[in-house]
């Protein structure tokens, strides 16, 4: 019996909004696919990013495209070259790779990491807002171990301050988001040091990031939407010290897998992230996040509501996920 494929859009509401540079949202809009083969089935979400240029229903179309040709036996391999990086093709991945281990009843996990897997230290985001809001949601999560702190707007010295002040034990790590320019870049980046900061995202808009070859690193800068896939890694030699690793940005775990190494090979410190999305997109990057430098894998802790069953934290600990699940 050929494999049977479905694409379902789903909402899954956030706990308040989530804000960044670029906008705000009360809600995580999901693509879900699930592809079937003789009883078993395989499961995979993305989440569409308006940034580059996706949308729910485009997401949901370029799916349904592959449909023929995923029902024919379509392996991850030849996945990679009949869809471009992206959303689309994550979940697609993610739902073969789920379904090749529940027919063969060998774990993802089994096949991509050859040493025990371990709970993660997550990071938990706080959202761009004004210093005092800022402060204020510090100060709740001053317990955890590892704030991401949205940035991006004229007075991010004094929300760095503020969110500094109200969490001193904590790592802090910047995410600006594209949001600095050529002209504070350098006096935030100092600011940044002077306050203790673990490591900055994309604090340029990605093509127009060339300064950073040319100026100090007081603080190591990661690159997020600059880096999608393992062919953008040599021209950021020089520019970054680190990279975000993302399966919706690359397209999958095939992809992520083969970006990750080659990052090493190059010099770059690691950071897995993710888009808000539930556990069911969390499940297979906590898998590729096993060994990373920086984990950013919080996308159910902003959630009101996660599937079921769904990953399990402990604070910031995240567990590898349960085959129920994923994998």
């Amino acid at each position: 019996m050929a494999r049977v494929i479905s694409v379902e859009a789903e909402r899954f509401p956030i706990a308040g909004t989530f804000t960044i540079s670029r906008g705000s949202k009360t809600e995580a809009e999901v693509i879900t696919c699930t592809i079937s083969d003789n009883g078993h089935v395989g499961r995979g979400e993305c989440v569409p990013y308006n940034r580059y240029g996706e949308t729910m229903d485009g997401v949901s179309g370029a799916i349904a495209a592959m449909r023929d040709r995923i029902a024919g036996g379509m392996d991850r391999a030849a996945l990679l070259d009949a869809m471009p990086a992206g959303a689309a093709r994550n979940a697609v991945d993610c739902a073969l790779w789920d379904l090749e281990a529940k027919i063969s009843g060998n774990p993802v996990a089994n096949a991509i990491w050859p040493a025990p897997l371990h709970h993660l230290e997550t990071a938990y985001t706080l959202s761009l807002g004004e210093p005092e809001a800022m402060a204020a949601q510090a100060r709740a999560n001053a317990g955890r171990p590892l704030l991401k702190v949205k940035i991006g707007g004229d007075n991010d010295a004094a929300r760095i301050q503020a969110v500094r002040q109200a969490a001193p034990g904590s790592r802090l790590i910047l995410d600006a988001n594209e949001g600095w320019t050529d002209d504070n870049i350098v006096a935030n980046l100092a600011f940044a040091a002077k306050q203790d900061i673990a490591l900055i995202e994309q604090p340029l808009p990605a093509g127009r990031d060339g300064i950073l070859r040319h100026i100090a690193h007081p603080v190591p800068i990661c690159a997020d939407e600059s880096v999608h896939e393992a062919g953008n890694l040599e021209a950021l030699v020089g520019l970054y010290d680190a990279v975000n690793i993302k399966l919706d940005k690359s397209g999958g775990l095939t992809a992520a897998l083969t970006l990750r190494d080659r990052a090493r090979e190059l010099g770059f410190g690691i950071m897995v992230g993710c888009m808000v999305g539930t556990s069911l997109a969390m499940a297979p990057a906590v898998l590729l996040a096993q060994g990373a430098d920086f984990v950013d894998l919080d996308g159910p802790l902003l959630l009101a509501r996660d599937r079921v069953p769904g990953l399990v934290y402990q604070g910031s600990l995240v567990s590898p996920p349960d085959r129920a699940l994923w994998g």
